[in-house]
């Protein structure tokens, strides 16, 4: 049994992710697209970065009554966005992408994403548990999901990672969570995985930190040792450079004086749980677009 959730939706609908040189005229040209082809528009955002001189929308319309067949409308939009000189892509609500969660020995984050999958929070399923320890077999496997077991060391990070690869593929997994996994994923594996498409974004990482500060290991213990009066947790898109991915959502929270560090690493698993389910969220519901190294999200 593969766990998935719960979600449902009255009426199905499109979610187009355009990004493209701006000009004048870009809404009503893209509204109009749709309203000629029938379709109803529900929601409709736009952002405008005059320093590089792009222009990003998210539009999210009704298929129902809709006068392109479901088949028909990714190729419309790769022509539209030809036409407009971008890129764009088309998602649909009631797709449930299949998720891989990797994780290491700490069950927080795991056991809260699987919760709120089966709660319907999170639309996606999750037929597969990656782990470097054995810890966290029960937690997955009492939810449906199957529990591999990889141990990994420099000396065989590299086969480890081509066996994740292939159990990525036989379970036909579109995106990986790094729910505390607490390993580096290789540039190789990377490209592997995300095909090497510059918005082929395909790997979440929380971090325990509020980025930039503390990138590494241990940020709770530097954060207790320079005082900080704020701590926080990043969840952020995985790219080569460690910890510098383009950032989806931050959680943070107030500490006082008396804090001790138990204290700080306490609280920072709450910042956590937060910002990971967050910002798996935003990716799930197409809310987030990455552009020159950063994000635009469309909450």
């Amino acid at each position: 049994m593969q766990l998935k959730s719960v979600c449902t939706m009255t009426s199905a609908t499109a979610i187009l992710q355009l990004i493209c040189p701006d000009r004048p005229g870009l809404v009503s040209e893209l509204s109009g697209w749709v309203a000629a082809n029938g379709g109803n528009i529900r929601h409709a955002d736009h952002h405008t970065d005059a320093g590089a001189g792009l222009f990003l929308s998210r539009i999210e319309w009704g298929l129902e009554g809709f006068g392109l067949p479901r088949d028909a409308i990714g190729p419309a939009v790769a022509a539209l966005a030809e036409r407009l000189g971008g890129e764009g892509q088309v998602h649909f609500s009631d797709e449930l992408p299949r998720v891989a969660i990797f994780v290491s020995r700490q069950a927080h984050c795991l056991v809260d994403l699987l919760w709120r999958t089966r709660a319907g929070e999170l639309p996606m399923q999750v037929p597969l548990v990656i782990a470097n320890h054995p810890d966290l077999q029960a937690e997955a496997e009492g939810f449906g999901a199957r529990f591999e077991l990889l141990p990994i060391d420099a000396a065989s990070k590299a086969q480890v990672e081509a066996r994740q690869l292939q159990l990525l593929a036989e379970h036909r997994i579109e995106l990986v969570v790094l729910a505390k996994y607490m390993q580096v994923l290789s540039g190789d594996f990377l490209a592997r995985f995300q095909r090497g498409g510059p918005q082929d974004h395909r790997v979440i990482n929380i971090h325990h930190s509020f980025l930039p500060a503390f990138k590494g290991a241990q940020p709770y213990h530097r954060a207790w040792e320079r005082g900080v009066k704020l701590i926080g947790a990043t969840a952020h898109y995985v790219t080569e450079d460690l910890d510098d991915g383009p950032i989806i959502e931050q959680s943070t929270m107030h500490v006082s004086h008396r804090a001790e560090i138990d204290d700080l690493i306490r609280k920072g698993r709450d910042c956590e749980r937060l910002a990971l389910a967050r910002a798996l969220r935003l990716h799930l519901r197409r809310e987030v677009m990455v552009y020159r190294g950063r994000t635009a999200v469309f909450d």
